[in-house]
């Protein structure tokens, strides 16, 4: 008698249904309920892998994407893995434009498997030839057979998030989630969920996490791109030069700006509290959630969903780093020293 075999057919099959997990240390002084969406479950360790498997199928159902054909993309490093990790599985090459901004440990990732990888300078004008987005493009218009995933301006990339990510926080919550909470960088995620849950209840509110240094709440505010509010930050995958189409300002309520510095206090915080090993953008997220503790957005009814974009291990050269964090003046050198529980026997 032939019994079944309990396996998963590839690694993509993974993808989505990621655990919605409650917070009680970090948050315990807070107002209301607060949940964790831990998107390090996906295989790929992030939410990337939505957007990758869902923009890549898409191409191939319209006829896009054939056998040997090149895929390229623009990334701080997570979408990139996501895209190389989907390449391996259907059998396509990869190629890489990557921020500079991005973890040492980011970039070894994506050459592990498989990509090829262009790292560019972060702290130039999204129209500079040397900039990841021109690289993009410019390495598709030179490769045969290519497609150019553009994250940034792909509404593909909304999509992948309103037919997943938004469902899944619903039914978890069971229509009781008032607030949700993430960190906007391309702003699918936080747009395509948006989507979804204000149309089952317009009154969740929506709160984007946006970087000191990016023009995303200030466009949102005003309509225009003040580049006074440009200037090098060290948070990945949060915030932006230059105004994305994939984020739909429309259903966003609200922005809220965050340091550099306290992010990646907040992401060690969270790790050693929670036992979540989280990412410098979850550390932005619970940052911002205190922020708006303090101005009195939640009460005792408040069902916050908070997205965890990603997982720490792709920051072990940064935010859990203490040399890194020395560097960028973060640190009470001191301090660390006497909460190491670390014993050297010689």
């Amino acid at each position: 008698m032939n019994k079944t075999i309990n396996a998963y057919n590839n690694i993509l099959d993974l993808i989505g249904n990621t655990p919605l997990v409650k917070l009680n240390k970090v948050t315990e002084d807070l107002k209301g309920n607060f949940y964790a969406k831990i998107e390090a479950f996906n295989p790929g360790h992030s939410s990337k892998d939505r957007i990758a498997a869902y923009i890549i199928e898409e191409a191939e159902r319209k006829g896009i994407l054939t056998k040997g054909s090149t895929i390229i993309e623009t990334t701080s490093g997570n979408t990139g893995f996501s895209i190389a990790m989907v390449s391996i599985v259907k059998g396509y090459d990869c190629i890489l434009a990557v921020s500079s901004k991005s973890s040492k440990d980011k970039i070894d990732m994506l050459r592990s498997m498989g990509a090829k990888v262009y790292v560019c300078p972060a702290h130039v004008s999204a129209d500079d030839p040397r900039s990841y987005y021109e690289v993009a493009k410019r390495l598709h218009e030179e490769t045969e057979d290519s497609i150019y995933i553009n994250q940034y301006f792909n509404e593909l990339n909304i999509d992948a998030h309103y037919k997943t990510t938004g469902p899944e926080i619903w039914n978890q919550t069971n229509g009781q989630i008032t607030h949700l909470i993430a960190c906007s960088g391309t702003g699918g995620t936080i747009s395509g969920a948006a989507r979804y849950l204000k149309e089952q209840n317009p009154n969740v509110r929506v709160i984007g996490v946006d970087a000191y240094g990016s023009v995303i709440k200030k466009y949102h505010e005003t309509g225009k791109i003040d580049a006074n509010e440009m200037y090098p930050y060290r948070i990945e995958g949060l915030g932006k030069n230059l105004i994305p189409n994939a984020t739909d300002f429309a259903i966003i309520d609200e922005f809220i700006k965050v340091t550099d510095e306290e992010s990646a206090h907040m992401a060690r915080e969270i790790s050693r509290s929670e036992g979540i090993f989280v990412g410098y953008t979850s550390g932005a997220a619970i940052q911002a959630v205190k922020q708006l503790d303090a101005s009195g957005e939640f009460n005792e009814n408040s069902n916050v969903v908070v997205i965890f974009p990603d997982h720490g291990s792709r920051y072990m050269s940064k935010v859990y780093s203490d040399q890194w964090m020395e560097a960028q003046g973060f640190l009470d050198t001191q301090k660390v020293v006497e909460e190491q529980k670390i014993e050297v026997i010689r």
